[in-house]
């Protein structure tokens, strides 16, 4: 199966499952469980449902079936996108190359969609696997969004609006904790799945540390390069905030540079991974080059 198929295919198979395992959007209150579904199905790239995927695929034996952790996975990085536009937050009216869901319902119903989503993660992975993997599961996704990664690294995004010092060790840890922290964690959790151990785990592990840098980077770089309608949500708005960004500490041509050395970083770490890891480091390569 060349890459575009099982592309196609690892985010059709996510599609279908989230459509499966979302409330309906009549379900009462059908207002929230709309907001759920009009956030999640806005189509998007699915990147880390897909990590989840192809991590699980790398290994043989019996396992677990990914898909539940794959729309797990899913469902916080979109919470995390809704919280993330707010007014409080970035103030975005556009992702996805659609309103925001403050914009298409209102602030109050958007925060409590993000809530919502947050909450159906964990139940989730709860409800569909045994102890083990369900536990070494919600641990590590808990870890992942949490207070001194996804969540920490936003709020020092936000300390770091229209700091005129801001260091190179701030930007690290913004990037390595906003969004590398949860790629990391979607190839872990397909890892898992597959009952990968402690080695194989950690190869996974250090894979995402920098396949994340290298897609934060480049969505750094698309910010300060791209129009609004190619990336689907508004462009230019690190620059208008002030933001603490690769291009703003180091240039484009610096930020293109960290990008290469992490790319370079990334499929050194696809090396050690066992199984077939055509797709990743295809995957890779195309995360470099993307336009959106």
């Amino acid at each position: 199966m060349d890459f575009s198929t099982q592309l196609n295919a690892f985010i059709a198979q996510t599609d279908q499952a989230l459509d499966k395992y979302l409330p309906p959007a009549t379900t009462r209150p059908a207002r929230l469980h709309e907001a759920m579904r009009y956030s999640l199905q806005a189509g998007g790239k699915r990147l880390r449902p897909v990590l989840v995927l192809s991590a699980a695929q790398l290994f043989t034996g019996k396992k677990h079936d990914p898909l539940t952790a794959a729309v797990a996975i899913e469902c916080v990085h979109t919470y995390s996108l809704i919280h993330d536009d707010l007014p409080c937050m970035d103030n975005d009216d556009l992702r996805r190359g659609r309103p925001t869901a403050h914009k298409q319902f209102d602030e109050a119903t958007a925060l409590l969609a993000g809530d919502a989503l947050l909450t159906y993660a964990f139940d989730l992975l709860a409800r569909h696997y045994p102890a083990e993997p369900g536990f070494a599961l919600m641990r590590e996704l808990a870890d992942a969004a949490g207070s001194q990664r996804l969540i920490g690294g936003q709020m020092e995004d936000l300390l770091a609006e229209k700091k005129a010092d801001a260091t190179a060790g701030e930007l690290e840890f913004i990037h390595l904790n906003k969004t590398a922290a949860m790629i990391e964690a979607a190839l872990v959790m397909g890892g898992l799945t597959a009952q990968a151990n402690e080695i194989e785990l950690a190869g996974l592990r250090q894979f995402g540390r920098e396949l994340g840098l290298t897609f934060q980077i480049v969505d750094d770089i698309l910010d300060a390069t791209a129009d609004s309608a190619t990336l689907g949500k508004t462009a230019g708005k690190d620059a208008k905030a002030g933001k603490t960004t690769f291009v703003k500490l180091h240039g484009l041509e610096g930020a293109r540079l960290h990008a290469h050395e992490h790319t370079a970083a990334a499929l050194a770490a696809l090396t050690k991974l066992p199984g077939d890891t055509a797709f990743l480091r295809q995957l890779v390569e195309i995360m470099l080059v993307r336009k959106h």
